[in-house]
């Protein structure tokens, strides 16, 4: 299995997770939100936050910008959509802040426009959201970059898979599994896929969940996951959308800390004695009985 170098992290099989802490839009337009949510991930310990990017009138029609949904912007869907969106100057803040805490940044972005707007910084890499896994323009503009690539798959069939594979090709790619539902229900959480996606494409998979608890995360790594992503919050009783599929703080810190404890459990599969069954096997064991 192919081992991809993500800034200064080496992401493949045999190597520790690439947390990332989503926080996508719950900065809800305000850039000392962000900068309090890139703080958290990484007091938390993970290795990256992700944002997402769009062109507002190029990802949505008028006709849905114009309908009527109350929201802290505004009275229509336009209103919110805009809101959320930062700038540049936003943009050169989030950097200098990520480059003053040591932690990596990239984005999801959902137009090509967002994604040349993004090469304006020096992230390590992109992510192409699940929505985005079937615009074929979208993906070929991302592999213009000549940075890695994390592809989620939610809502996609494998035959889907099996086309944006073929337009991305192998190199750097890292196929993402997930359920795109905000929460998703453990029910249709199906992390098996992960083992599945791994046999049938020979690339690194990771794992991005939208359950509101920790295990199944956590079992994500043990069955192979080598990229974890977790959309975070200040506080889920925030306004938005994602908010409630998200972790707070303390919740981020214990999957980190579970995430990195399950890794170091795994072991190499060997079976010996360890050292310190030595004693325990003398005292315990009846000298001479044999099976």
């Amino acid at each position: 299995m192919a081992e991809i170098k993500i800034g200064n992290s080496i992401v493949g099989d045999g190597r520790p997770a690439y947390i990332v802490g989503e926080i996508g839009i719950n900065h809800n337009g305000n850039i000392d939100t962000a900068c309090s949510l890139i703080a958290v991930a990484k007091n938390a310990g993970c290795n990256a936050v992700k944002f997402q990017k769009r062109t507002v009138n190029v990802v949505y029609t008028a006709e849905e910008l114009a309908k009527t949904r109350e929201n802290p912007f505004g009275p229509t869907n336009g209103d919110l959509k805009r809101g959320l969106e930062f700038d540049e100057v936003a943009y050169r803040k989030i950097d200098e802040f990520c480059k003053e805490m040591d932690i990596s940044w990239f984005a999801s972005c959902w137009d090509e426009g967002s994604v040349d707007f993004i090469s304006r910084f020096s992230v390590p890499c992109y992510k192409i959201a699940s929505a985005s896994l079937t615009d074929d323009a979208l993906l070929k503009h991302h592999r213009k970059t000549g940075k890695p690539l994390f592809v989620s798959t939610g809502m996609s069939t494998l035959e889907e898979i099996d086309h944006a594979v073929e337009i991305l090709g192998k190199k750097d790619l890292i196929l993402i599994h997930t359920c795109s539902t905000y929460p998703s229900k453990y029910s249709e959480l199906n992390l098996r896929v992960i083992q599945t996606l791994r046999q049938r494409y020979a690339v690194p998979i990771g794992y991005s969940g939208h359950e509101t608890g920790l295990a199944s995360s956590v079992a994500a790594v043990a069955l192979g996951a080598c990229f974890i992503e977790r959309h975070i919050t200040l506080d889920r009783a925030m306004w938005g959308s994602d908010q409630a599929a998200s972790l707070e703080p303390s919740g981020l810190t214990r999957l980190v800390r579970d995430i990195r404890l399950v890794e170091e459990s795994m072991g190499n599969g060997v079976k010996t004695v360890q050292e310190s069954e030595i004693p325990v096997m003398k005292k315990l064991r009846r000298v001479g009985c044999k099976a």
